[in-house]
């Protein structure tokens, strides 16, 4: 099974969402998002297009831990 490049990894408390991305062999952490615009803002920083329509696409990214669009642990 292939998993997604991009992982939202679970919440933090609240504190936030760890976002990694997988390329060249290993993992990048691209920061910590608070809310889905962050995540649009860490692809653009890492040239990743198309963004509005990945977020739920699960070849792409990955939401684990908590459900997809929620940052903070309930």
């Amino acid at each position: 099974m292939i998993s997604a490049p991009i992982v939202v990894h679970r919440p933090a408390g609240t504190s936030g969402r760890r976002v990694t991305v997988h390329r060249q062999g290993r993992d990048e952490v691209l920061g910590t998002a608070h809310r889905d615009h962050d995540l649009v803002v860490f692809f653009e920083g890492a040239g990743i297009a198309d963004l509005e329509t990945i977020l739920d696409d699960p070849q792409w990214v990955g939401w684990r831990g908590g459900p997809a669009h929620e940052f903070t642990a309930t």
